[in-house]
């Protein structure tokens, strides 16, 4: 008798114990309401000023779960949504909100100085950060994240808006990207994940 069959029979075996084991890994893993973006590195190459001018990189939040974002204070609608949303998250985390850094990166760094990132972001939440930084700091910031962002002039050329990207990027406590969390999802989603990720 050949020994093929066996083979196939063997083999056959093995693919149904490494189902089972991928599956109970599945089983393990925490559900997010969010998309799954571990293991991609996201925000390793941000260095920019925070409100106070003080340098800063999104390791310097490491022991706190970070809701990193991307926005500018002339934003009419997302940005302050945003921000409310995420003041309201704060409150509903309760004790746990001690533990979770809010870290807002400005796409439009030639308004947005320290002083006015810090006025912005502190009126939602004595807490929150704003990043700011160089036109060169911003654009290393964006491609860690891998946000888009783009300046859009007037018609008349006279003043412009920015396009960006307005997803929630939840990082672990060591620093490490795990959950994009799209910015309709919801306050009770946010919390839901980055409970999660405190546990």
């Amino acid at each position: 008798m050949s020994i093929v069959p066996a083979r196939r029979v063997a083999l056959r075996a093995l693919g149904g114990v490494a189902l089972l084991a991928a599956l109970a890994a599945c089983k393990d893993r925490p559900a997010f309401k969010g998309s799954s973006i571990a293991g991609t590195h996201l925000g390793k190459d941000v260095a920019m000023v925070d409100q106070d001018g003080k340098p800063r990189a999104m390791g310097d939040f490491a022991g706190k779960v970070v809701v990193a974002f991307f926005g500018y204070t002339h934003c009419p609608d997302v940005c302050p949504t945003s921000l409310a949303e995420l003041a309201q998250v704060m409150q509903a985390l309760g004790a746990d909100a001690a533990r979770v850094q809010v870290v807002m990166i400005t796409v439009d760094p030639e308004r947005d100085t320290p002083e006015v990132m810090k006025q912005y972001v502190t009126t939602f939440n004595p807490g929150f950060v704003g990043l700011t930084g160089s036109v060169a700091q911003l654009k290393a910031a964006a491609s860690s994240f891998k946000a888009y962002y783009a300046k859009v002039p007037t018609k008349d050329g006279s003043d412009y808006s920015m396009d960006h990207s307005a997803a929630f990027y939840l990082l672990d406590q060591k620093g490490e990207a795990q959950v994009l969390v799209n910015n309709n999802a919801g306050v009770d989603a946010l919390v839901h994940d980055i409970k999660l990720l405190l546990a």
